[in-house]
């Protein structure tokens, strides 16, 4: 029999609407008394952590949240599944992907339809994750992510829609697997994972999304102590527009790393265009390229590399390696 911790932190997956028609939180988990599918083969237990809304998780709580994990993996439990708000589930995962050893299968999932809602799919993507959990092959595949009779890694899965129960996609490598007959079956396969130890979070890390006109108003705004790290979302394959590049240039000054993206849905930033703005320049300024990760992912990498205690980290290399 497997054991199989749930872990909840509340977000819709738990959350009920009022007569008005508003989902609020509820008091209890309504998911937490809840019986698996799978009697006999599963001893579930519960953890409560967190009744929180996604846009209420922080870095700490993230931090919190993979100790408790740890702590079960000392118990010796066969897998974690945990409950989460759908708005910054990705970068839970994805937190949790860098800082946890990729030994149990450690499975996030949610619900865009709260608890009493007609069609609502929380208690369906809950048992769901706890049958990817349960999976042998789920071992060894980094942090998952499972919704919708899909499971994709927590690298690359993106939340894409507001309000549809197909919000979760990984655009240009789509899902590992899916979830059927209650068991998860795998299609592919990430080439590696690593883990960066962490025992605390800094602050001071941003995100900036690029635009047509954009100055250096706003990199001149960030321009102080405070400032750990920036993450950029730059136009097209990975550039900006001129105005910005004297404002960028004094935060390099002042060794504070920046990070670029590309703002698009699909593809990955690349040092194609050598015009002013364009990612050679960029480059060759010192900016790192960080391929195949969305902005609010690059950040979390950031932030993660920023905080590790680990001596003779290549902060370039780690954060740059899209394999990682």
């Amino acid at each position: 029999m497997k054991t199989i911790l749930a872990i909840h932190t509340g977000g819709t997956i738990s959350m009920s609407q009022n007569q008005n028609g508003e989902v609020v939180p509820n008091d209890e988990n309504p998911l937490a008394k809840e019986q698996v599918i799978l009697k006999g083969q599963i001893n579930l237990i519960t953890d409560n952590l967190f009744n929180l809304p996604s846009p209420h998780i922080t870095p700490q709580i993230m931090l919190a949240l993979k100790q408790r994990i740890l702590q079960a993996i000392e118990k010796g439990v066969d897998g974690v599944v945990i409950t989460h708000g759908t708005d910054t589930l990705e970068e839970t995962a994805y937190f949790l992907d860098l800082t946890l050893p990729n030994t149990i299968p450690v499975v996030l999932t949610g619900a865009m339809r709260s608890s009493n809602e007609i069609g609502s799919d929380g208690l369906y993507n809950f048992q769901n994750a706890i049958s990817v959990a349960a999976t042998p092959e789920s071992y060894g595949k980094g942090v998952l992510v499972a919704m919708n009779d899909e499971i994709h890694t927590a690298r690359f899965v993106t939340k894409t829609h507001t309000t549809n129960v197909d919000t979760f996609r990984t655009p240009t490598f789509g899902p590992i697997g899916i979830v059927t007959q209650h068991k998860a079956k795998y299609f592919q396969e990430l080439i590696r994972t690593d883990v960066c130890e962490i025992d605390h979070v800094i602050s001071g890390v941003y995100l900036l999304k690029a635009y047509a006109g954009m100055d250096g108003d706003l990199f001149s705004a960030l321009d102080n102590k405070k400032t750990h790290g920036i993450v950029i979302e730059g136009l097209g394959a990975g550039n900006l527009p001129p105005q910005t590049i004297p404002a960028i240039q004094q935060l390099l000054r002042h060794q504070i790393p920046i990070v670029l993206v590309s703002r698009c849905y699909n593809g990955v930033a690349q040092k194609i265009y050598d015009y002013a703005g364009g990612g050679i320049q960029l480059e060759k300024m010192g900016l790192i390229l960080c391929q195949g990760l969305n902005g609010q992912k690059a950040r979390i990498k950031l932030l993660v590399a920023l905080s590790s205690q680990k001596k003779g980290t290549d902060l370039r290399h780690f954060v740059s390696n899209a394999v990682s």
